[in-house]
């Protein structure tokens, strides 16, 4: 995605990627004198497709749930449910009143700048909010709902690490913090033209900025959050919980494999056939390798043909383009997502050994592989360094990583942050929303008990 650029470099870029010549900046008085130029079809188009856009990463939040439910347990579905609508909606509504400046605030010292709460709107000047005066081919209004849906996206990766044990209220205002005021000041270190955008860093639609960001907050809260009951054994076993609806989960991947067209074609800024389309096509390869690579690999490493591997090879291909899309050729791409495929196998194992205990494998999906992706912009495009780019993972991460893990060291040592044994072992369904997923399978046990040594607890 592409930080706001001036009006003329909107101008000029529009010539260069439209094959139209460059001409001066035209000068709007009123909207209806902009509603009257040649430029004004062109403006509906890109503003309409990055709308389109916009609603294919909001369909991506139905992918995550129905990942995060499909790969958790029965008895904590409704939880799982609850958190996905919350982040969506508190993320929006976060974004507007105080991320959005944050992350764009127009001229600052690199580092940190506020704009003001709210979107920014200003009804006395319509044309310099509704019309390329703005820096791109989309209203202000176009501009937020987008960005407002990866911000969204950011917080709602968290929700499938903590799964399980976590207490409700601490999550909610763990996931508002991390929307308002983290995501959006490393965002604008890049896409606001900050540090890391003079810097010369690169990455086209979030590889770091979103996913990572998402991975290595989710790190930090398990790492203070501890392991699910019955996750490792007293002998330093791993003990496998396996989730309950593996066909939900396939749903979600599909969903989100879908979404992620809107999430890369869509930090285009436009609707430019050439360069959506070559995203789109990147897109496709990197996911479909991620999964064929996923699925060698776990073969012949660890002898099993893993349905939910494979779906992480999906997302591990997805997450491992998005750094760079726009840039990495379909070869390439294809080189990248089989690697992405691989690392979050062996990312996935290395985090269960480090007794890190990450339900869904969000941590290594996006966070590992979001490293991977951001990287991988250096190693493919020769225009990019692979210093630049390992300095702003460095910096974005490790942001991130403390800012998470105060916040939530803070809450834990003041109001607390996981439920009792009891409320996890009963399953936060009951416990905490007091209602079934399954209520029509109340007679049959779609607990799944976690582990053998549990059944004796549960059975008490």
């Amino acid at each position: 995605m592409k930080k706001r650029i001036t009006a003329t470099t909107a101008l000029i870029l529009s010539g260069l990627l439209y094959g139209s010549p460059v001409a001066a900046e035209p000068v709007y008085s009123t909207m209806e004198e902009f509603m009257a130029s040649p430029e004004y079809v062109k403006f509906i188009i890109d503003n309409l497709w990055i709308l389109l856009a916009a609603a294919m990463v909001f369909i991506m939040h139905l992918g995550f749930a129905s990942v995060e439910s499909g790969m958790t347990a029965a008895k904590n579905t409704v939880n799982v449910t609850y958190k996905n609508v919350f982040i969506l909606c508190t993320g929006i509504l976060a974004y507007a009143f105080i991320g959005f400046q944050i992350m764009y605030p127009g001229d600052f010292n690199g580092w940190f700048g506020f704009g003001g709460f709210g979107i920014g709107f200003d009804s006395a000047d319509p044309v310099a909010f509704l019309s390329p005066a703005y820096g791109e081919d989309m209203t202000i209004w176009t501009d937020f709902i987008f960005q407002a849906m990866f911000a969204a996206t950011a917080a709602t990766i968290v929700s499938g690490c903590v799964t399980g044990r976590i207490k409700l209220h601490v999550f909610m205002i763990f996931g508002f913090l991390l929307v308002a005021i983290s995501y959006p000041i490393t965002g604008s270190w890049l896409w606001g033209g900050g540090w890391l955008d003079e810097l010369g860093f690169y990455d086209f639609a979030g590889s770091t900025l979103v996913h990572g960001v998402g991975g290595v907050a989710g790190l930090a809260c398990i790492i203070l959050l501890g392991a699910r009951k019955g996750k490792y054994g007293k002998d330093g076993s791993i003990k496998p919980i396996l989730g309950h609806n593996i066909p939900l989960a396939t749903v979600g991947a599909f969903l989100l494999w879908f979404g992620w067209f809107g999430f890369n074609g869509g930090s285009v800024l436009s609707a430019n056939p050439a360069e959506v389309s070559f995203v789109f096509v990147t897109t496709a390869i990197s996911a479909a390798a991620g999964a064929l690579s996923a699925m060698l690999v776990t073969k012949l490493f660890i002898n099993k043909l893993d349905a939910t591997m494979a779906l992480n090879g999906i997302l591990a291909g997805l997450v491992g383009i998005t750094a760079g899309a726009d840039v990495i050729s379909p070869l390439f791409a294809a080189i990248v997502g089989s690697i992405a495929g691989a690392i979050v196998v062996f990312a996935i194992i290395g985090i269960d050994k480090m007794k890190w205990d990450d339900p869904v494998g969000a941590v290594a999906v996006h966070g590992v592989c979001g490293i991977w992706g951001t990287l991988a912009v250096g190693i493919f495009v020769a225009e990019f360094s692979v210093l630049t780019q390992l300095i702003g993972v460095l910096a974005i991460y490790g942001f991130t990583f403390l800012f998470a893990f105060g916040v939530f060291a803070a809450l834990k040592y003041t109001i607390g942050v996981r439920v009792s044994e009891e409320f996890e072992l009963k399953g936060l369904d009951m416990a905490e929303h007091g209602v079934p997923a399954y209520p029509n399978f109340a007679g049959v046990e779609t607990n799944g008990f976690e582990s053998p040594e549990l059944k004796p607890v549960m059975d008490k």
